[in-house]
């Protein structure tokens, strides 16, 4: 058993360590209120969060909730900007402890990780076998047990004072959807008596939600011996023979009753690695063929339909719309999305028509290949490619430097852009 590690607090509740959290926490909010209120007496708030942890009368204030419809139906928590700063103090602290013990298959909310290399690493067991287990977990957040949670927590932490913090955390969490379901041992009341449910949108809940799955990935890695990549409560299994897949199965949901948690029972099943799959928001096809889903292609025009709104409003300003698109740029790369997005940004900004906007002056927009900025020296530069290769000068400046063809991430293969664009950048 890993030995349990002391005098934690010290790296926690101290003002420097709490400065560098603030700024972390504000990585793309310093326009909102309430980090530019906090920001504008930083030192002065810094010094009365210090004076709070180290008094141990530091609560967690109110949650604002969000209720999310679609794709599904969720309630995101946002908590206070001042709470989101504990949240970075204790994660830098105690989320290493735990990090080094985690398997490397796990790929949600980790350093380095992440989705698409999780996409990656389900195309590889995929190409190797040929039946999957996916599997999900139903309401995970919602039905996470807080005692359970606590006990993980104490098998690697001694320190009285970080404990009683994350007790704090834990106990501050606010209702969420409704879970009730008996276990073996439950009386008649036992479900109903039980806290559990973490607020989705805490830096805090991510790190949670995967240290009360740690225990199960080593079951399933090193008791099942199971080819197994996991994504929060999103994970899949990997085996030739459906009848091995289906007795794993039978165990995993005998070791996650344990845990108090249920398999989802409409988003869990066997099936052939030869037949497209989703995963992740990616659609995957055979041949190593990856597509974005109609559904998310589908939500991104309504969003940029509304960031164009609210940009017209004035409620917005160009650098957090610009934002927004280049995050979707980001991940819409990642599959086999060329067209589309030369498609869907060929004009620029656009209204709900799909015609290209007249307003003078209008919204600068990134190129939906290479993610310049239109409107800079980079503007138009994706030019066509000549019989040899050689990209043709376009745009205002005089001197170009050749960038290399932006290629698409891929396990085992890169897919490049030649024959249709290759972009060209100004000189400053």
């Amino acid at each position: 058993m890993p030995r349990k590690i002391d005098a934690l607090f010290g790296g926690i509740a101290n003002f420097q360590a709490l400065i560098e959290a603030a700024q972390l926490a504000a990585r793309g909010k310093r326009k909102k209120p309430g980090t530019a209120a906090f920001l504008a007496n930083l030192e002065r708030e810094v010094l009365r969060l210090e004076r709070e942890l180290l008094a141990g009368t530091w609560r967690p204030g109110r949650y604002v909730v969000i209720n999310v419809l679609d794709p599904k139906p969720r309630r995101v928590s946002a908590a206070p900007f001042r709470d989101r700063v504990v949240h970075h103090a204790l994660c830098s602290v105690v989320e290493p402890l735990f990090e080094l013990g985690f398997i490397d298959d796990s790929y949600a909310n980790r350093r380095n990780k992440g989705s698409h290399r999780a996409i990656a690493r389900y195309e590889q067991y995929r190409d190797r076998y040929r039946h999957v287990l996916r599997c999900d977990i139903f309401r995970y957040f919602p039905a996470i047990d807080h005692e359970v949670l606590k006990v993980d927590l104490r098998r690697r932490i001694a320190c009285r004072q970080t404990l009683g913090l994350l007790d704090a955390i834990i106990d501050g969490s606010n209702s969420q959807e409704p879970v009730e379901r008996y276990f073996p041992g439950d009386d008649l009341f036992g479900p109903f008596l039980r806290r559990r449910g973490l607020p989705i949108g805490n830096l805090t809940s991510q790190f949670f939600a995967n240290l009360y799955l740690d225990g199960f990935d080593h079951y399933v890695k090193e008791v099942l011996r199971a080819p197994y990549v996991r994504y929060v409560d999103d994970f899949a299994l990997f085996a030739d023979d459906p009848a091995q897949l289906e007795c794993w199965r039978l165990r995993i949901a005998q070791y996650l009753e344990g845990r108090r948690l249920l398999l989802h029972p409409e988003k869990t099943g066997i099936y052939a690695t030869n037949h497209p799959a989703e995963f992740l928001g990616l659609g995957l096809l055979p041949g190593g063929w990856r597509r974005l889903p109609e559904s998310g292609v589908r939500r991104f025009r309504n969003r940029l339909r509304g960031l164009r709104d609210r940009w017209s409003a004035g409620t917005i300003d160009e650098e957090n719309v610009n934002q927004h698109i280049q995050a979707w740029i980001a991940h819409a790369r990642h599959a086999d999305s060329f067209r589309l997005r030369r498609a869907i940004f060929r004009d620029g900004w656009f209204d709900p028509t799909g015609e290209p906007s007249r307003r003078p002056g209008g919204l600068p927009v990134p190129c939906g290949w290479c993610g310049a900025v239109l409107g800079t020296t980079t503007h138009r530069t994706c030019a066509p490619r000549t019989a040899t290769g050689t990209p043709q000068q376009t745009g205002t400046t005089t001197t170009v430097s050749v960038l290399p063809v932006h290629a698409d991430t891929r396990a085992g293969a890169v897919t490049t852009a030649a024959g249709e664009f290759g972009c060209v950048q100004g000189s400053p």
